[in-house]
Order: structure tokens, then sequence, then C-alpha cells
């Protein structure tokens, strides 16, 4: 069976929880799914496929995602790849697709993405923190899809299964 490790960032538990959606969604479309936060990744034996993933803060991924990729670049270049982001705090991923942001598109070129998608993201009303709390007063909310980050996985499950690793 494929084996796709499901690495993220997640700063308030948003992105978390898409990684967990993602997971949930490869396994249902027949493909062995691992979720686990960036940092604690120490190596890639043993998977087939990655998925890596960030909350957009000020328009970057935190240094965990960011630092996760710069070590393992090796390593991905000879797997397939796809990342995601989470971030908008409106309903504009869902209306159309957002490019990847400067650092994320670098990052796909780094390890030969073979796709990218933005999902929205999630921020407590009552979110801590100067900058989050006035954020979270303007446009707090949860604006990610379920069902549309399921049908990006199942995608990628439909295109790993379609080609011999």
């Amino acid at each position: 069976m494929i084996k796709v490790l499901v690495a993220y960032a997640s700063q308030r538990g948003g992105t978390a929880e898409i990684a967990d959606w993602i997971g949930a969604a490869l396994r249902q479309a027949g493909v062995d799914a691992d979720v686990r936060p960036a940092g604690e990744v120490a190596d890639l034996d043993g998977y087939d496929a990655a998925v890596i993933g960030g909350a957009l803060y000020a328009g970057r991924w935190p240094r965990e995602a960011r630092h996760f990729v710069r070590h393992h670049t090796a390593e991905l270049a000879h797997r397939p790849v796809w990342l995601f982001s989470s971030g908008p705090l409106d309903r504009t991923a869902e209306e159309r697709t957002i490019d990847p942001v400067r650092g994320v598109a670098k990052v796909a070129r780094q390890v030969n993405a073979r796709g990218h998608a933005t999902f929205g993201g999630r921020l407590a009303p009552d979110a801590e923190g100067f900058l989050a709390s006035r954020i979270a007063q303007q446009s707090g909310g949860d604006y990610r899809d379920r069902d549309h980050v399921a049908e990006w996985a199942t995608a990628i499950a439909r295109e790993l299964r379609s080609t011999t690793l």
C-alpha cells in the first residue's frame, strides 16, 4: 500500500485539523496516511509521497514548516509532493484558486511539488495576542471547507494510485 506523510505546522490548531482531514480523505481513498507535526518528523524513510502544509501568518508559513522543507529537500526530491496553505479569513479560497504566496511558491519549486492548494483559515473570535485579537474582531471565524479539502486529497490519492512510485 502507498504510504503518505502529511506533515504540517499549525499555531492555533486550524491547520492541524485540515491535515487530519487530508489524512482521513487519503485513507478513505485507499492510501495509508500518517499525519504528523512537521517538527516531529526525523526522516522520510517508509513514505512514498508527502503532503506538507502550514498556516499563513503575515504571508509566510510557520518556521517549523519552512525548516522541515529545508531539512528534507533532498529526500522530498525523490517523492511526489503536494503543498497546502491555510489562512484566508474569508470565502475567497472557496470562490477561486489562490496562488501560493512567494515563499511557498519557492518551496514548491525546490521540491518540484505536483500541486498546491490554499484553504480558508480559522481564527477564533476570542483569539489571544494583540494582533490576532484585532484581526479576530474584524474577520474572525471558521472559513475552512472540509469538503473542498477532502476533494483535493482524494485527487492526490487517485494520482498516486494511477502512477507507479
